[in-house]
């Protein structure tokens, strides 16, 4: 897996996850490096935040419950 910029050294991921309670060796802590560079390259952020209607009430200022729902 090649990324053009690593910030985190293995050892500081070791160092990081020791701190919070969480033992790993060199090889696992590369592995949980590797993922998380994975996840953050395939990341989209969403586009437009989308309204959604919880327990009858919409969460949408200026429309209504029934023209969400004609919408849908």
């Amino acid at each position: 897996m090649n990324f053009i910029e690593k910030n985190v050294s293995v050892e500081k991921a070791v160092i990081i996850l020791s701190k919070n309670g969480i033992q790993v060796d060199e090889k696992e802590a590369k592995i949980i490096l590797e993922l998380l560079y994975l996840v953050s390259k395939n990341y989209d952020k969403p586009k437009e935040k989308k309204s959604y209607i919880l327990n009858g009430i919409s969460n949408h200022r200026s429309a209504s419950i029934k023209s969400l729902i004609a919408s849908l």
